[in-house]
């Protein structure tokens, strides 16, 4: 497991019948989790006394309760800042187990001795595209959600890179990947991170089980001559990070050699130094 272990903004404090208890710089958060099927004692005493708890509902979906929250906060992962707000389905724009990747990638990026051009598909709120850029790589940001594209351009001006060399796009991930590939561009890293299920701006369909190889397939032939990494991530039940291994090695290694390492991401509960899985990340890099 690729466990985030560098936060001090966040954390996990406790996790039990179901929840989490988290902190989230100055604020206390309880959010569902379906991982979380142990019923151990509730004992820290944030549980009862929390700023915010999402309710997840038997028919599916929930809301939130709200006790003294401010409508946005922020947070900071070493020098990136990220703004926060609760939002639907459970959600507060930001997955801070991403980190493990984040600093993985930016090691890469920063040891490279060239200039890299990564290609975020997927992007939400920006935080893959922020650590790429802060590593000193052009990052074109993609995703279909207008909403999403601004929250991540507010997430780069509180961080000082809103003068990076950042693309910021609003497309359907597949059909930009396409038009790319007919352009001639490349890339020399690709990130993508893709829903479960989704819908693109046109109301164009995303099913992860039938879309992410085809969409990884077109991706490779956006690689440069010299790549340096490819990162698939995916918090979908049942896709396994042995998954992702086969797509990426079936894809990549063929051309470019290199290796690929897929595995759970984690986050340590502070109450019982347990990594919590969060989610499954697959790598190919040359080393």
């Amino acid at each position: 497991m690729w466990t985030a272990k560098h936060w001090n903004d966040y954390e996990i404090i406790d996790c039990s019948k179901g929840e989490k208890l988290e902190r989230w710089g100055d604020f206390y958060l309880i959010r569902p989790d379906p991982q979380v099927i142990w019923d151990t004692p509730k004992s820290h005493g944030r549980w009862n006394h929390p700023h915010g708890h999402y309710h997840r509902s038997a028919k599916g979906g929930g809301q939130w309760e709200f006790f003294d929250l401010p409508q946005q906060w922020s947070i900071r992962y070493r020098s990136l800042t990220f703004n926060l707000k609760p939002f639907s389905f459970k959600h507060t724009g930001l997955f801070p187990e991403q980190a493990a990747n984040w600093d993985w990638f930016s090691d890469l990026i920063a040891g490279a001795g060239r200039p890299v051009k990564v290609l975020n598909l997927f992007a939400y709120t920006g935080g893959a595209t922020l650590a790429a850029a802060k590593a000193g790589a052009a990052v074109t940001h993609v995703d279909a959600s207008k909403g999403m594209v601004g929250w991540a351009k507010e997430n780069a001006r509180s961080s000082g890179l809103e003068q990076a060399p950042i693309r910021w796009i609003v497309d359907d991930c597949m059909k930009f990947v396409q038009r790319e590939s007919r352009r001639g561009s490349r890339y020399d890293a690709i990130i993508m991170d893709p829903p479960s299920y989704g819908r693109g701006p046109k109301g164009e369909i995303w099913k992860i089980e039938d879309a992410v190889y085809p969409l990884i397939k077109e991706c490779t032939q956006l690689l440069s001559d010299h790549p340096l990494f490819f990162l698939v991530n995916s918090y979908t039940t049942g896709l396994a990070p042995a998954v992702l291994a086969y797509m990426l090695s079936v894809e990549i290694i063929p051309r470019h050699k290199g290796i690929v390492d897929a595995r759970e991401l984690g986050l340590p509960i502070t109450c019982t130094g347990l990594p919590l899985p969060c989610g499954a990340s697959g790598r190919w890099s040359l080393s």
